[in-house]
């Protein structure tokens, strides 16, 4: 791979510029992966949410949990929660509490498995150190400029 600049001018270049370009790049990457099994990122997030659960959730707590993701907003959360119940993925009983049928766990392996494949290929030439290091300091360029992360 080539860099866009020497190192003595990459040093100069805007986090706010190639932080953004690497957001664009990974979830345009991704969403487009899952629109290419028919479905889309936050009815991922509610399925691996219902699915690893160590406890059943609600409604309620699901989308709580996923309303922050991307700026998501708990509107459309309750939208994609809808649609992976419409589409028989996930059963809500009368007290909103979320459960996996037969067809959302086989279509939630077939999912994590893309998500797999698109893990390995972000990480490509990555070692886990440089990948440590590159989240560390993310966070602090959030935590410098008073910003607040889902972990917050």
């Amino acid at each position: 791979m080539e860099y866009s600049h020497a190192d003595a001018e990459l040093i100069q270049q805007p986090i706010g510029y190639w932080s953004w370009a690497a957001f664009k790049a990974v979830v345009d990457r991704t969403r487009a992966a899952l629109a290419g099994i028919g479905t889309t990122q936050p009815q991922w997030w509610v399925l691996a949410q219902v699915a690893r659960a160590d406890e059943v959730r609600t409604r309620g707590e699901v989308s709580r949990i996923l309303r922050n993701y991307l700026d998501t907003g708990s509107e459309s959360m309750e939208s994609e929660i809808d649609t992976t119940v419409a589409r028989g993925w996930i059963a809500e009983d009368a007290e909103g509490r979320l459960s996996l049928t037969a067809d959302g766990g086989a279509f939630y392996d077939r999912v994590a498995a893309v998500q797999e494949r698109l893990w390995a290929e972000r990480h490509a030439g990555i070692s886990d150190a440089e990948y440590l290091s590159t989240l560390k300091v993310l966070q602090r360029f959030i935590h410098n400029t008073g910003g607040q992360a889902w972990h917050h």
